[in-house]
């Protein structure tokens, strides 16, 4: 389920990290090796994080010339989110509302979450 692949990725405090930077970050996203040095993270040791979060669903990579470009998933954050908010308020928006008020972004898409 990608629910459970999304939070075991973000689980790990590094991987947690990651993704908070790229979503400051915003849409146009952080090249790879400023992301690690401004993580203080080995570059090696940051891909491994990074592939995690790209199967999860939650970043997202482009390559221009010799450079790969990591950027969140918003689409992806605002799935985890609908899911948890959905399935924890048993599909009553009512019950939701309290959570999604003033997240950032558009709608979240997730059971009952509108």
């Amino acid at each position: 389920m990608a629910a459970i692949a999304a939070l075991r990725a973000l689980g790990q405090e590094t991987r947690l990290d990651v993704f908070r930077t790229l979503v400051r970050a915003g849409p146009g996203g952080i090249a790879a090796g400023d992301l690690a040095e401004r993580l203080g993270v080995r570059s090696n040791t940051l891909s491994t994080h990074l592939a995690i979060l790209v199967r999860a669903g939650l970043i997202a990579s482009e390559r221009e010339g010799r450079t790969i470009f990591y950027r969140a998933e918003f689409d992806g954050a605002r799935g985890l989110i609908g899911f948890l908010v959905g399935d924890c308020c048993a599909d009553r928006p009512e019950i939701a509302s309290p959570f999604i008020t003033g997240l950032p972004g558009a709608a979240l898409r997730g059971p009952g979450v509108t």
